[in-house]
């Protein structure tokens, strides 16, 4: 049997009304209700509000005791309404007692009710509130009443993003949307940034919501959707695709979601049931969102990305507003799911202070962009978008990730303090730069670069390095949209050794596979892909692949010297598989006439344990070794540097990995062969002072961290701290940990760490 619910448009009919009378907030809210219920029957309808302390509020309610209203509270994820507040989720129900997650409030009255059904009220993905009707009889709420109550709820949700609410909680705090928020993601350009928050793309706000005429409404939609799709064509005709960064099988999806007649359809019946084209793209946009934060699947959460921005896109399309912020306020930081390079040069850069994206790596354009003009950049800040205004205030940390969105005063402040300490130590290390790396005691000490781009390349004069000790090659193929070809890569890698001049440069081959996909080649899923088909592996299956490369290392070379290094290599032979391809492609060239690199070396990383049991054998086939920490740690200790509940368990300066750091220099000097290290704890100070204790000499590290690591280094005597460690690791790991004693040596002494 049907419900008596008179339809999600006579509803919407009737909630027109009910905002166009001139009431009060409160008023307001209790007329809603009182129209929900006799629309649906329902012998209850409540609204609750989520509050800044995470407290969801009863602001309203038609059926249950007036008494409790603003005076009856749950916590987001307690009860039922609590749960739908958590999930983004609607709850239908025939008898909510029954449910596990059921809380019962004796305040409301609501003993006497069994039928439930309760629905997000949702901005841009984020739950703001709940809307709940109730019924004493058990039943189960039909699919046209579930769509009428979400539909009601969108437009409260309005209700609270325009501040209409602000002020009617009796207990003083806060709505959600002042709330103080911090989000960490990933740091990507050091620095930090004060100001205001311009979105990117800006969400539009919706104002008018009913419609007078549904088939106006229709054409509007539906030309909206025409011009979405030409801009789209435009795109793909233009010729600078791949130069901005959007690689051209995104927007040939995006073409095919613009015509996606699923989507159109949940449109074209949101305009239907009453409401204008405007609000029906910001529903249908709401519900996507909301399954985007419950979608586990990164294929799937993708694919509605694609739908949220071609919605906002409509919205722009439906509302005449065209392109980004004119003029930029003072002190902005820019906002934003994702953006291309070209975009960021498009704004007023004298006024940017900061990016924050939601899906952005070291390797995009937009980040080396950001890098090069000294704007700090934060990435991978999960749902950014959905949590700020124009407008807001925020706080962004580039060295450590940290997003504050509404930041509390003493947040301000003390980053403040740490931005003006940030200056006057960049000023300190820029005065070191051509202060030889040389210790206390007389040792001299290699500070070479990790690197990857041309847009690296005047760090090396920036900074005083003494060479790059790791050029990552793969950089270069993972931000072209299609295979560099032989001459392109020689002369990049030409260009490379022109920027270095006498300075050494050690060339990485190819190490993608695993989390490093290229757009232009077939992605193989792998159960656990950091232990799988990647790096030499991948090359030596791929020897077309590997030869091209190394081609044009070698004719980029030519009259020069020349450093390759293998990545992940496993077994010695690997290496003389390797040997073996470079003598026959220098042979070959030799015999058409292209000069040869005047010297040669050939390295290889250690990165896997299994090369601890052939150190000797491997350094007899090779002229150096590089030690890559990040791998060979999370290896060693099986914890995914990745995972958060991992990242603090084990420390890279425990005994029984800096025991394994000592055998490899220790085989080096055996056999007289060269031995750097290229992971990340070479560029922490602290962890370089243990390095240097037992015996290395050669670090190669980020631009940022030569500063740092020079100064610790000037203040150190390398012998006297030696003779510390060196008696430390001879000792079980049960009394003070290396790291303890570091810290007390390097305070006792004022050595900066």
């Amino acid at each position: 049997m049907r419900s008596p619910v008179t339809g999600p448009r006579v509803l919407l009919k009737r909630l027109r009304e009910v905002m166009a009378e001139p009431l009060g907030a409160q008023q307001r809210l209790d007329t809603i209700v009182q129209s929900i219920a006799a629309n649906m029957v329902a012998e209850v309808c409540s609204l609750y509000v989520l509050r800044a302390d995470n407290v969801l509020e009863l602001f309203a309610s038609q059926g249950l005791n007036p008494e409790a209203v603003h005076q009856s509270s749950l916590m987001v994820g307690q009860g039922l309404v609590g749960r739908i507040a958590a999930t983004a989720r609607a709850i239908n129900i025939a008898d909510a007692k029954e449910h596990p997650s059921f809380a019962y409030l004796p305040e409301t009255g609501e003993e006497n009710y069994s039928s439930f059904l309760g629905v997000p009220m949702l901005r841009a993905g984020r739950s703001l509130g709940v809307l709940v009707v109730q019924n004493r009889a058990a039943k189960q709420y039909h699919e046209e009443e579930v769509e009428a109550l979400e539909t009601s709820a969108m437009i409260l949700a309005e209700l609270i993003a325009a501040g209409e609410l602000e002020g009617l909680n009796e207990r003083g705090i806060g709505l959600d949307l002042t709330k103080s928020v911090t989000l960490e993601g990933v740091p990507l350009s050091d620095g930090v940034g004060f100001g205001n928050v311009v979105l990117h793309d800006p969400r539009v706000v919706v104002t008018n919501l009913f419609n007078e005429d549904a088939d106006r409404e229709i054409e509007r939609l539906r030309a909206a959707l025409t011009a979405l799709r030409i801009s789209i064509d435009d795109m793909l005709s233009r010729g600078d695709v791949a130069g901005d960064g959007e690689h051209r099988d995104v927007l040939e999806a995006y073409r095919m979601f613009a015509n996606d007649r699923g989507w159109v359809r949940r449109m074209e019946e949101a305009v239907l049931n009453g409401l204008t084209a405007e609000a029906a793209v910001e529903k249908v946009q709401n519900d996507n969102a909301a399954r985007l934060m419950r979608q586990p699947d990164p294929y799937i959460r993708e694919r509605l990305n694609d739908f949220d921005d071609l919605a906002r896109r409509l919205l722009r399309q439906l509302m005449g507003r065209h392109g980004l912020v004119e003029k930029l306020p003072d002190n902005a930081v820019i906002v934003a799911r994702s953006m291309g390079a070209a975009e960021l040069l498009d704004y007023d850069r004298e006024n940017i202070r900061g990016v924050v994206l939601e899906e952005a790596g070291p390797t995009s354009h937009v980040v080396i962009v950001a890098r090069a003009l000294g704007i700090a950049v934060v990435g991978q800040a999960q749902n950014v978008v959905a949590r700020v205004e124009n407008g807001d205030k925020i706080v962004i940390d580039g060295d450590g990730g940290s997003v504050f969105l509404r930041p509390q005063p003493d947040v301000e402040e003390a980053y403040a303090d740490k931005e003006n300490f940030r200056i006057t130590r960049l000023a300190h290390y820029a005065r070191m730069r051509d202060v030889p790396a040389t210790s206390k005691d007389g040792h001299s000490v290699a500070l070479m670069l990790n690197v990857g781009l041309g847009a690296d390349l005047p760090q090396l004069e920036e900074t005083g390095a003494d060479g790059i000790g790791l050029f990552r090659t793969e950089l270069q193929f993972m931000v072209s949209a299609t295979l560099p070809r032989l001459d392109e890569q020689e002369a990049f890698y030409r260009n490379v050794l022109d920027a270095a001049g006498d300075k050494p440069v050690i060339f990485r081959t190819l190490d993608i596979g695993g989390d490093k996909v290229l757009p232009y080649m077939q992605h193989i899923s792998e159960e656990n892909p950091a232990l799988g088909w990647r790096a030499i592996r991948l090359a030596l299956d791929r020897p077309g692949l590997m030869r091209v490369q190394l081609r044009a290392l070698i004719r980029a070379a030519g009259g020069r010297d020349l450093q390759i290094m293998l990545p992940m290599v496993t077994e010695a032979r690997e290496v003389r598989e390797v040997r073996r391809i470079i003598d026959k492609e220098m042979r070959l060239l030799k015999q058409f006439g292209h000069s040869m690199p005047k010297s040669f070396r050939l390295g290889a990383m250690i990165e896997v344990p299994s090369l601890l049991w052939q150190l000797d054998e491997l350094m007899q086939i090779v002229d150096f070794v590089s030690v890559g920490t990040n791998d060979l740690f999370q290896f060693t200790m099986a914890s995914d540097r990745g995972n958060q509940q991992m990242a603090n368990r084990y420390d890279a300066l425990s005994r029984p990995f800096m025991r394994m750091l000592r055998e490899i220099v220790e085989a080096g000097k055996r056999n007289n062969t060269d031995v750097t290290l290229c992971g990340e704890i070479a560029g922490r100070p602290l962890a370089a002072m243990g390095l240097l204790a037992i015996g290395y000499r050669s670090f190669s590290m980020s631009p940022s961290a030569i500063g740092p690591v020079k100064s610790m280094l000037l203040a150190l005597n390398i012998d006297r701290l030696a003779e510390l460690v060196l008696n430390l690791l001879l000792e079980p790991s049960n009394g003070q940990t290396l790291r303890e004693a570091l810290t007390d040596f390097a305070d006792e002494r004022g050595i900066p760490y």
